[in-house]
């Protein structure tokens, strides 16, 4: 008994350790690679907790070995945009300008059941509400309502409401994101202007974003 006590004791502490090692995003977003690292690390975890015959040391080093391949693949995401793309995927726009995409859902093989019963999660119960629907590389789906459909706040009380679009993300980590042109009806040139203006090219800018309306937000790398 007390060889189970203390085996559940080391395993219990070092997954613990792995998990916090590979970030908190582990526990609330998970991406692919992290599904399946967190999926391997409990089957890991389990074999010596019931085969007491089996070496410990063989766990302790497999799941060391599993923690170290996802920082090392979390870091490489970091600097590469493609090869994050690879492995996590990208986002999905399912709903643009108030049309639905049905390719977008063919593609990620949402059923028409799905869309519903998330945006029922997101409290939109009728579809035509929305400007923009968006499946995360999660899986949880973002949704933008008509600018008619947001409900009143003090900050837009008495304004006239007006279709912007969704800001999007247009420069990411010194990169343009040419995917995201069409969604604020922009252009390199455009974008370079804009930036231009700010003094600043587009290496020397950490994100960007912009809408229908040229509404911008800018942040330089360093800040």
């Amino acid at each position: 008994m007390s060889v189970v006590l203390i085996r559940t004791f080391i395993i219990y502490f070092l997954v613990v350790l792995a998990v916090r090692l590979m970030g908190k995003r582990q526990i609330g977003q998970l991406q692919p690679t992290e599904l399946v690292v967190t999926i391997i690390l409990s089957e890991i975890a389990a074999i010596p907790l019931e085969d007491s015959g089996k070496p410990l040391l063989h766990s302790v080093a497999a799941v060391i070995l599993l923690a170290s391949l996802e920082i090392i693949s979390s870091y490489i995401a970091l600097k590469s945009g493609k090869f994050r793309r690879a492995v996590e995927g990208n986002a999905v726009y399912i709903i643009k300008e108030g049309k639905l995409d049905i390719k977008a859902v063919k593609d990620i093989r949402f059923t028409i059941d799905d869309i519903m019963e998330a945006l029922r999660q997101k409290d939109v119960f009728d579809i035509s509400d929305v400007e923009y629907a968006i499946v995360e590389t999660n899986g949880n789906l973002s949704v933008m309502l008509k600018s008619d459909k947001i409900p009143v706040s003090l900050s837009t009380f008495g304004k006239k409401s007006s279709e912007k679009g969704i800001p999007a993300v247009v420069v990411s980590d010194g990169k343009y994101i040419y995917s995201n042109f069409y969604l604020c009806r922009t252009s390199k040139s455009e974008i370079d202007k804009i930036l231009s203006r700010e003094n600043l090219t587009a290496e020397n800018v950490m994100l960007m974003t912009l809408d229908k309306k040229k509404n911008k937000v800018v942040i330089p790398k360093g800040e």
